[in-house]
């Protein structure tokens, strides 16, 4: 039988049944496995994968959207990755095209690494901000901001999604109620009886990744941090917006190291909603 082209090969929706092949994928490319990771994207968002004649998947991503499920105001691209043998064959540029077109009018954002900027650019994607990812075993320095923060309860959870929209500027219901189970904590910061933060962290290979992380300011979101980082003896790793140079140096006082950059582009909009001065670290960048 001849083999049939990238070209022509299908592209299709995945679904959890493909855990295995993603976490395949990402090993392939030289990424850790992520299942935990690649369970939550697939259960809350959308997958869209190539299948290799020969077994497993040439190429995958997967898109969450946020606000209205009939006419999203958001989705986030991420987890785009092509078969180390299929690479630089404009695989990864047809899927891309193919969820772009998928979207419509459906505004857009990814966090790009270098490598794969140049293909977003080309796609019309613009660069509106940057993220320093950041890691490393966080050792407590005084003096430690005042701990104003406990472990999240049920009750909180309706007014951790009120807080989330109104900073992340589009409705994440569907994505934020799994953290309870998705995370290994999930914290927030109170005032006066009224929560004014929230974090989770949750595992990834060695690290305990460090997002979401929304906070009423700087202060509020180290003591969510520090609580985080007590609770655990891993590693922390976690991506924050380069314009919260205070908390950057912070934490950077405190044992994390920069592990690189990230650049936020976005598509159809101009710049993210919501308040960046309160969002200070994604959920994960696969996933805003």
């Amino acid at each position: 039988m001849p083999i049939p082209s990238l070209a022509t090969l299908p592209i299709r929706r995945l679904t959890p049944r493909d855990l295995a092949a993603c976490a395949d994928l990402s090993e392939n490319r030289g990424w850790p496995r992520e299942e935990h990771k690649w369970g939550l994207l697939l259960a809350a968002g959308r997958g869209y994968g190539i299948d290799d004649p020969d077994g497993g998947l040439i190429s995958a991503c997967v898109v969450t959207a946020y606000g209205p499920q009939e006419r999203p105001d958001l989705a986030a691209i991420g987890m785009v990755l092509v078969a180390e043998r299929h690479a630089r064959q404009g695989v990864g540029r047809r899927l891309m095209q193919h969820v772009v077109a998928a979207l419509g009018t459906t505004p857009l954002t990814l966090h790009a690494t270098p490598y794969g900027r140049p293909l977003y650019e080309e796609l019309g994607f613009k660069t509106t901000g940057r993220a320093e990812m950041v890691r490393g075993h966080f050792t407590p320095g005084g003096p430690e901001p005042e701990a104003t923060t406990r472990p999240a309860t049920a009750e909180d959870l309706p007014a951790i999604l009120r807080l989330d929209q109104e900073v992340f500027g589009t409705d994440r219901t569907h994505m934020i109620t799994r953290l309870p189970a998705f995370a290994d904590q999930l914290r927030v910061a109170e005032e006066d009886g009224r929560i004014t933060g929230y974090a989770a962290a949750w595992p990834n290979m060695d690290n305990q990744v460090v997002g979401p992380l929304i906070a009423q300011d700087t202060e509020t979101a180290k003591e969510l941090i520090a609580s985080l980082a007590a609770h655990t003896t891993d590693a922390l790793r976690t991506d924050i917006d380069v314009r919260h140079e205070e908390l950057l140096a912070w934490v950077k006082a405190r044992g994390l190291a920069s592990a690189g950059f990230n650049a936020v582009m976005t598509y159809g909009i101009p710049e993210l909603p919501g308040d960046w001065t309160r969002r200070f670290a994604p959920l994960t960048v696969a996933a805003g």
